[in-house]
């Protein structure tokens, strides 16, 4: 088999919980942002072609944040970067990949710009529609797949922090913005959007309900994974729905925003702002696991199996992708999203 294909069991057929068929295997939404969500799109797009990316909208960052300053509009860097991870390993695929990924150096005010960041919201200005755009981009790129914003308007992640006041550990410290929750030295205690309620895109709603399987995360907890669980619609619909549901956790701590917590305080600080949500399974490298606490967490808390497999690359700071493939393939298998059919 092809270098850049899990070289295990062939997966073909998706099963009636969607609108899978037998050619492109199951409809899978991977929701998230940045690094994260490019790791699991990367795996995903090995074991199926329906694969639908839901991106948070909150970046305030980088390139990012200085394009929604200045222009307005939906924060474009975590979409270009799951467009990226959609791309086909081909020529054409690699090439534009890198096209868009490429930041520019200068002196003047370009110095740091994604082009893909650019190129979106030029996309944005002239089809007047997000959704549109992104699909555009999508088509330029040749993209195994599709890529929705998670809310249809920019939102702002802020959040409740304990540990900030030397003189008051216990007293609470509002701290604004992804950038800065995401390097925060206290304890994460809540989390909101503003504005409140946010409204969700059509489409984006549409592909949960049509989901064979959903994966939240990896990425930054507070800041990529947790905040789809906080736009209304879109929480209802995937707490709602019959697909497959599963918990990619991360590798390690991110220093700052959950320096010190272990699996069990990344679960319930998912649990606190996700009422009603259940889960099949929580995915983790064995690295992050040292008793079986984590365990007991997952079914208590989401009434989820702890899945232990070997997923981090050889630095252990990134997930390796045939790995997480791998590892994705199991689960779909046990869950009977997939069945194992001769070539």
């Amino acid at each position: 088999m092809p270098g850049n294909r899990v070289p295990a069991r062939p997966l073909i057929t998706g099963l009636p919980r969607g609108t899978s068929d037998d050619h492109g295997g199951p409809h899978v939404v991977a929701l998230g942002g940045g690094h994260g969500l490019y790791a699991s799109l990367s795996a995903f797009r090995l074991i199926t072609e329906n694969l639908t990316a839901v991106v948070t909208v909150a970046d305030d960052g980088g390139s990012s944040g200085r394009i929604r300053s200045e222009l307005g509009g939906l924060p474009p860097g975590d979409l270009r970067m799951a467009l990226a991870a959609l791309c086909d390993d081909d020529e054409w695929g690699r090439t534009w990949r890198d096209v868009i990924q490429h930041r520019f150096t200068s002196e003047g005010p370009l110095n740091g710009h994604a082009v893909g960041n650019l190129l979106i919201e030029a996309l944005w200005q002239l089809l007047h529609d997000h959704v549109d755009g992104l699909d555009w981009m999508a088509k330029l790129l040749g993209a195994q797949g599709r890529v929705l914003p998670m809310s249809s308007v920019p939102l702002t992640i802020e959040g409740d922090v304990a540990g900030l006041d030397p003189a008051d550990p216990e007293s609470l410290s509002l701290v604004r913005g992804q950038s800065e929750l995401a390097v925060t030295a206290g304890d994460v205690q809540r989390l909101r959007l503003d504005p409140p309620g946010p409204p969700a895109r059509r489409e984006t709603l549409d592909s949960v309900e049509s989901a064979d399987l959903i994966n939240l995360g990896p990425g930054s907890w507070y800041t990529s994974v947790m905040p789809h669980l906080l736009v209304p619609e879109l929480a209802a619909r995937i707490i709602e729905s019959p697909a497959v549901k599963c918990l990619t956790m991360n590798l390690t701590a991110a220093p700052g925003e959950t320096d010190g917590l272990s699996v069990r305080g990344h679960l319930e600080a998912l649990e606190r702002h996700a009422a009603g949500l259940c889960l099949d399974y929580v995915l983790v490298d064995p690295g992050t696991v040292d008793d079986d606490d984590a365990a007991r967490a997952a079914r208590e808390l989401f009434g989820a199996e702890l899945v232990v497999r070997p997923i981090a690359g050889r630095t252990r700071t990134q997930h390796d992708t045939l790995r997480l493939a791998a590892a994705y393939r199991d689960i779909c298998y046990d869950a009977n999203v997939l069945t194992e059919e001769s070539w």
